[in-house]
């Protein structure tokens, strides 16, 4: 497994770790219009690599505050990941954050998305609620 750290200006952490075929990225911190594009430009650089990863799991489970403008950055990967036809899913909703992908009305878009496989700790949505 490798872990990449990538620094930024904003409240947010961005740390990617490989994990075979799979990505995880894992997010600490606020998402919002100031810190948005530094995850859009990272999960966008992931999607357009020469060796494109079977799977993009995005753990929100250390996110304190998010923003609809992070939920349009996320459904913007998962729509690139689709068009590659890599595996997209969310990972750590709860709360607050669980909240708005709900009163949106977004959180089926990444429902839709499941592989029809679920792993433990998982919601057969591919989505950890936890």
């Amino acid at each position: 497994m490798t872990r990449i750290a990538i620094p930024s200006d904003t409240d947010l952490r961005i740390s990617v770790d490989q994990a075979g075929k799979d990505t995880v990225v894992r997010l600490t911190g606020r998402i919002d219009v100031d810190s948005s594009p530094d995850l859009r430009d990272r999960l966008r650089t992931l999607l357009s690599e020469k060796a494109l990863p079977q799977t993009i799991i995005v753990d929100l489970v250390g996110v304190s505050y998010l923003e609809t403008s992070a939920v349009a950055t996320l459904i913007e990967a998962l729509r690139i990941a689709r068009h590659h036809h890599i595996n997209f899913r969310l990972q750590g909703l709860s709360g607050a954050t669980l909240r708005l992908f709900e009163v949106t009305g977004v959180l089926a878009l990444f429902q839709s998305n499941d592989s029809g496989q679920s792993d433990s700790g998982q919601s057969g949505s591919g989505q950890k609620v936890s």
